[in-house]
């Protein structure tokens, strides 16, 4: 799919900033777009490693603060992607504020208000949750990165407690999940009330061998 063909979905400042990187679209991303990505529809994204989900998650934020709909909040794993993600968008829009938020927990952070993307953990969201952040009843579009982590023993709880309660406070709000590796796709599409994007799509061919004695041997 050419980026042309989705000009008429996107406000001008997106469509041009968007076309200035990509001039076509990646099969996760065509079908995203089909499962009602600018319909604002809940989606689970299960696709391999660089085949596109990021852009996926920032067209979904940008069509709703662009169309004055609300706020994105992004949602990562690890204090050293929110970092990344932060630089990648602080950078590439300009003309939008963008917060990372991972420090103290005992906050309600109300600065907050002032911004467009708010890049952060599950579990500082989780404490501002806690301390009825006034500003998240702006939110309107949600990224959950690497959703598959709600596997695990240590920090899955809290990340599904944080979408749980957004779920329930947040009705009218779009919820992206994305993970390139999920077990159980169908179920946790089910759980999130998501439709599920699947695809095997990758731009590098997955191979598998075996090294031994500084050769390897594919099979």
């Amino acid at each position: 799919m050419k980026m042309d063909s989705i000009r008429d979905k996107l406000p001008k400042t997106l469509y041009d900033t968007i076309s200035a990187d990509f001039q076509e679209l990646r099969p996760a991303q065509q079908k995203a777009i089909e499962a009602g990505l600018f319909e604002r529809k809940n989606l689970l994204i299960c696709t391999p490693t660089a085949s596109g989900k990021t852009l996926i998650a920032e067209l979904a934020m940008m069509h709703g603060i662009y169309n004055n709909i609300g706020k994105a909040v992004y949602i990562v794993p690890l204090k050293a992607l929110a970092s990344e993600k932060y630089e990648y968008f602080k950078n590439k829009y300009k003309d939008l504020k963008v917060a990372l938020s991972i420090g103290d927990t005992d906050s309600s952070d109300s600065y907050l208000e002032r911004y467009d993307i708010i890049i952060t953990v599950s579990e500082k969201l989780d404490s501002l949750i806690r301390h009825k952040a006034p500003w998240l009843r702006y939110v309107s579009t949600i990224i959950i990165d690497e959703v598959h982590l709600m596997n695990d023993p240590h920090r899955g709880p809290t990340l599904e407690i944080v979408i749980t309660i957004l779920r329930q406070v947040l009705k009218k709000a779009q919820f992206i999940a994305l993970s390139a590796t999920i077990g159980n796709p169908k179920e946790l599409a089910e759980w999130l009330d998501a439709g599920l994007v699947m695809d095997e799509w990758r731009p590098i061919e997955l191979r598998k061998g075996i090294h031994l004695d500084g050769k390897i041997k594919f099979y």
